[in-house]
């Protein structure tokens, strides 16, 4: 264990916070974790226990943009308790381990700094317990997702694999629902907040007393929108072209995407698909059944600028994702002022309001694709619209989804907790 210490100011309310994730060089769960600590210290005093995997990037960022009040403690599982772990193989149950490891951690860090609230923060998962809800101070659970799954009309077209990956899942969350550790975790919750109404249900299943939805678990930061923006600046010229970008999962639904694109027809059109997966070679299989092979180009994982960059060239994202409970894509797509393409589910339903992009029914696989195939067409032979959507998407971004707003958003939160808390004490 190694504390990181850069408060020198006066005394202020102080907060920790369990970041599992947490990263100043990366988007998704690790972005969250760094980005929230990073608006939080705007108010308090913020002490954040993270692993020692992320120590080197947060120190380097400290050391080269120190922020005062904002303090890390690094831990990890002794190494005859992690030796299995490698890369994302093992994950859940290091998570799982490691929330248990640090819990004699933070008693004895509570007992020092006297805590005035303790916020889980990452992982975003509500079927996974934090034993930090059994310190004595209140205790806010999330964002929190996990409650999607995909519409069962959708398994016929996953592999064995993918059909075994979806059972595994369905399992876990059930397995996790009737955990008493999360059980408590719920019951002793002043306030768990939530990015979809599907997690929103299971959450009050479990029983958590009070539930504040947020939309959704990630943002964009001042930076980000900045340079995002200036994609808008300058019109698109032909071929149309349509993106995709993530991770190559069954889950992910871009075999959803390329029978819609090769639906559509469009001339002059390209359809661009980011990101690297055990589905690559059924999706570029696929593109050539469907006789669109000479129009799809397959770009593989790119660094983080190169895809944004590629964002930009198109016109449109097409992310037709089946329980993604906060894609980041989604955002940095309509920063960039490009029209959402997706499916009315989970995350992406919240994100995409319907003057920023279009939403389509998932009730089966044929008519999904069929809508996707008109949305496509739409976009294709509108640029007023995409015009229209694309500043439509950046004006929400500015009001809902910046860091700014989600900072303020848990300040609002964390006041209401400490003065409801302060109404019960008895005098």
């Amino acid at each position: 264990m190694q504390i990181i210490q850069t408060h020198n100011g006066a005394k202020r309310l102080r907060v920790l916070i369990s970041a599992y994730a947490c990263r100043p060089d990366k988007g998704s769960e690790p972005g969250v974790g760094w980005n929230m600590a990073r608006e939080l210290v705007k108010r308090y005093e913020v002490w954040v226990i993270t692993r020692t995997e992320n120590q080197a990037a947060i120190e380097a960022e400290l050391s080269a943009r120190p922020v005062p009040g904002l303090n890390f403690v690094f831990y990890d599982l002794p190494l005859w308790l992690r030796w299995w772990k490698q890369g994302e193989r093992g994950v859940h149950l290091h998570y799982y381990l490691w929330q248990i490891g640090i819990y004699s951690l933070a008693q004895d860090l509570h007992q020092e700094k006297n805590f005035d609230l303790v916020h889980h923060v990452t992982y975003g998962r509500y079927c996974v317990p934090s034993f930090l809800a059994l310190l004595p101070i209140p205790f806010i659970w999330g964002p929190l997702g996990g409650g999607e799954s995909a519409p069962k009309a959708f398994w016929q077209d996953f592999s064995l694999r993918g059909k075994i990956y979806e059972s595994l899942r369905d399992l876990s969350c059930w397995v996790g629902e009737r955990d008493p550790f999360v059980r408590l975790t719920a019951k002793r919750s002043a306030v768990a907040i939530v990015a979809t109404s599907e997690t929103s249900a299971r959450l009050s299943k479990l029983g958590v007393k009070r539930i504040e939805t947020i939309f959704g678990q990630t943002g964009i930061n001042q930076q980000e929108l900045s340079q995002l923006k200036q994609f808008s600046q300058s019109p698109l010229n032909t071929p149309i072209r349509f993106v995709s970008t993530g991770r190559l999962l069954h889950w992910k639904g871009f075999h959803l995407g390329l029978r819609a694109f090769a639906q559509a027809n469009l001339e002059h059109s390209e359809y661009w698909i980011i990101g690297n997966g055990p589905e690559r070679r059924h999706l570029e299989s696929l593109a050539s059944d469907l006789g669109i092979a000479e129009r799809v180009r397959f770009w593989g994982q790119l660094p983080r600028e190169e895809a944004l960059s590629a964002l930009g060239q198109c016109c449109a994202l097409v992310h037709p994702s089946l329980h993604d409970f906060s894609p980041t894509i989604c955002l940095e797509a309509m920063a960039a002022g490009r029209p959402v393409i997706c499916l009315d589910l989970g995350g992406p339903a919240t994100q995409v309001s319907q003057d920023a992009g279009l939403k389509i029914p998932a009730h089966t696989p044929d008519l999904a694709v069929q809508g996707l195939a008109e949305a496509m067409t739409h976009l294709a032979q509108n640029a007023d619209m995409r015009e229209r959507m694309g500043k439509a998407g950046q004006k929400r971004i500015s009001e809902i989804y910046s860091w700014e707003i989600k900072g303020q958003f848990l300040v609002n939160l964390y006041e209401d907790i400490l003065n409801l808390d302060k109404v019960k004490v008895p005098t």
